[in-house]
Parts: C-alpha cells; sequence; structure tokens
C-alpha cells in the first residue's frame, strides 16, 4: 500500500494528520488511526468478546468466536485498524478490497469493505463510526476506491438508522447464496448492505 503525507479536513471538524512510513496512520483531535500489531491481538479478541456480549443483550444474531489465524492473516496483511486514544485502543476494525459472497456482482466495484467493529466500553458515546468513516474516506481515494462499503447480518432498525447517520446509505437486504468459509454468523443469514459513494480525483 502507498503512503503519502498530507492533511484533509474532514466535515465534523478539525485535521487528519497522514505521516509516510511503513503504516497509513492518521491523527484527529488526539485520536490516531493506524494499523494493528501482532502484540495487539489479545485486546482485539478481547473487545470483540465485549461486542458479542453486548450483541446478545440486544440482538439474536451475534458473532461467533472468531479463528485467531484469520486476525492474524488480517494483522500481517496490514488490514486491521485502531483508533488510539489517550494511549488506549478505542476501537478495532478489518478491512478487505474483497467481499464476493456478501457482494456478489457488486464486488466488482472498487471498493473499501469495512468488517467488524468492535469499540472499547470506555469510549462508548464518541461516534467512533463516524470517525472511521472520515478515516476510510481518505483511505479511499489512497486506494483509488470508489465506494465504502459495509454489511450487517439481519434486518436491525437500530443499527440501520445508526449507520445511515454515519453517512451510509441503505442498499436493502439480501439473502446470502454462498456462506463458506464466512464466520458462523453469515451462515443462512440475510444481510443489511450499506454504502457510500465517493468521487476520485
Amino acid at each position: 500500500m502507498k503512503n503519502w503525507g498530507g492533511q484533509f479536513t474532514p466535515k465534523s471538524g478539525g485535521h487528519f494528520e497522514l505521516e509516510s512510513g511503513a503504516h497509513f496512520k492518521l491523527e484527529l483531535g488526539g485520536q490516531y488511526h493506524w494499523n494493528l500489531h501482532s502484540n495487539n491481538t489479545d485486546e482485539i479478541f478481547r473487545l470483540y468478546k465485549i461486542a458479542t456480549d453486548f450483541q446478545k443483550t440486544r440482538f439474536t444474531n451475534h458473532w461467533p468466536e472468531f479463528d485467531r489465524k484469520l486476525i492474524e492473516n488480517e494483522i500481517s496483511e496490514n488490514r486491521q485498524w485502531k483508533i488510539v486514544s489517550e494511549g488506549k485502543i478505542a476501537c478495532v476494525w478489518a478491512t478487505t478490497f474483497d467481499d464476493p459472497q456478501i457482494w456478489e456482482e457488486k464486488n466488482e466495484d472498487p471498493s473499501v469493505y469495512i468488517h467488524r467493529i468492535a469499540t472499547n466500553p470506555d469510549f462508548r458515546g464518541q461516534n467512533l463510526v463516524g470517525k472511521i468513516v472520515e478515516w476510510a474516506k481518505i483511505y479511499a481515494i489512497e486506494n483509488q476506491k470508489q465506494f465504502i462499503r459495509m454489511d450487517t447480518v439481519g434486518d436491525n432498525s437500530g443499527l440501520i438508522n445508526h449507520y445511515t447517520r454515519c453517512g451510509f446509505e441503505f442498499l436493502g437486504l439480501l439473502k446470502l447464496k454462498n456462506t463458506e468459509g464466512l464466520p458462523a454468523h453469515y451462515d443462512n443469514a440475510t444481510v443489511s448492505l450499506f454504502q457510500i459513494t465517493i468521487n476520485v480525483k
């Protein structure tokens, strides 16, 4: 992945600082967005467990226990990300440029796909999804992608409203046809699809 320096002024105000180097890194108001390292794996799984326990109190469908090799592979490929604030990991998420089993023929579109956002409870209520969106806009432009995309399992009006408030367009529901190799919560699932369109110059 190419790295470059510069500034981007998000709609929410402030500046992202983009630093050249080994990892894609952004700074906004004291919060840093950058790649996770192998020594963060235990913290990722701690946040996943917190998120899963919360999902179990609200939703019928929740995350399974993810394969550690999946996360380690994402880290080695620079596809796991974190927001660091006050010296703590505030939020983690994963990205990919290829998601054919969920997006089917739309996978041909140049896109960044976001998965598994998990927030540290100490930082809830800080609109971290909105900050990820601002980060993703820069990341998409840097990689010449036209769309930022997400999915959630099920038809959850609360999540749909939350993600649309963060700038996503709700594209509707899709019954998945082929979930072989996907995490278990996708088995026989219907997903909600979300998208942001970006003007790449």
